[in-house]
């Protein structure tokens, strides 16, 4: 998939970039990225259900989580929100990737769904490139960091 984003950020990016941030202060957001944040690591969907199970809090804060993150990398590779602005002022997308990244293909295999938060890989992927592009070895100091929650 290309790599989308208009040549300058524009005040419309600038608003809806406000917006998103607006919506990530919504009280039960809060309490589901502070949960994510905390205490997600799963590599397996053995793992991901002990710490998710169906129906649970924690499994609906994981689809909050992730499901935010995806419709926000829709907008970046749609061309409707800049992707460097947005690069510029958000690492958490990349925490969630992060997370996640070793346990997508199982989830994948799992729902018969191929393309199950496809937008937000695609941007966490794009967003490792240019952060190695401005600081080589940044993102493996950043996954270092927020790889795994704290114990």
């Amino acid at each position: 998939m290309p790599k989308v984003s208009t040549p300058t950020a524009t005040f419309d990016d600038v608003n809806l970039l406000l917006r998103l941030y607006d919506m990530r202060r919504d009280e039960r957001m809060r309490t589901a990225r502070n949960w994510f944040a905390s205490n997600f690591a799963a590599n397996s969907a053995e793992e991901f259900f002990k710490i998710c199970p169906v129906g649970s809090d924690e499994n609906a804060s994981y689809r909050m989580v992730t499901s935010y993150w995806d419709m926000v990398a829709s907008f970046v590779t749609a061309g409707v929100l800049n992707r460097d602005l947005f690069f510029q002022n958000t690492r958490e997308l990349l925490l969630v990737y992060t997370r996640i990244e070793n346990l997508l293909p199982a989830m994948r295999e799992m729902y018969k769904d191929p393309f199950a938060l496809h937008n937000l890989e695609t941007v966490a992927k794009d967003f490792v490139e240019w952060m190695n592009k401005r600081a080589p070895g940044s993102y493996e100091a950043f996954k270092g960091r927020v790889g795994r929650p704290p114990r």
